[in-house]
């Protein structure tokens, strides 16, 4: 009798074929405060980039958490960026693998467990998708989602 991983051979589905980062920024024009102790001001490269949008522009960032997580060729997905905390979930799940430096994927937001987003979406290196989230504390919520460079870890 065969055992069954050997039987089977290698899994190309588990084959990863990038890396997603998940980060979550709070966006707000009263005092950043607010989003507590473990928060972290941005680099200024990133609050650009959010003010460049009309929708994101926000007088401070913070931000609330991050996962990177690998993107297996044929299984779904999931990052949590706020560690210990599972209102904010993202999944994702490759449609296709178009480049080196480009995907295709479904995408879900969970937030307080519900399904709030979905969508399929086009991720190149160094050019996240954002998602204004709900209000929070006096402030919005901003979810950023990016394909990382295949050297990055």
């Amino acid at each position: 009798m065969l055992a069954w991983p050997a039987a089977l051979g290698a899994d190309p589905g588990r084959d990863v074929v990038g890396q997603l980062a998940v980060r979550v920024y709070f966006g707000t024009d009263e005092d950043p405060s607010v989003a507590g102790e473990r928060a972290a001001e941005v680099a200024d490269e990133t609050a650009e980039r959010l003010q460049a949008q009309e929708q994101l522009k926000f007088d401070h960032y913070r931000e609330l958490g991050h996962d990177k997580k690998p993107v297996f060729r044929s299984y779904e997905n999931w990052a949590q960026p706020i560690k210990g905390s599972d209102e904010i979930l993202c999944r994702f799940e490759v449609q296709k693998r178009l480049a080196e430096e480009s995907i295709r994927l479904d995408l879900e937001l969970w937030l307080s467990r519900k399904k709030v987003l979905k969508s399929g979406i086009l991720l190149a290196v160094g050019k996240p998708v954002l998602v204004l989230g709900p209000e929070w504390r006096g402030g919005r919520l901003i979810i950023s989602v990016e394909l990382e460079p295949k050297s990055a870890s």
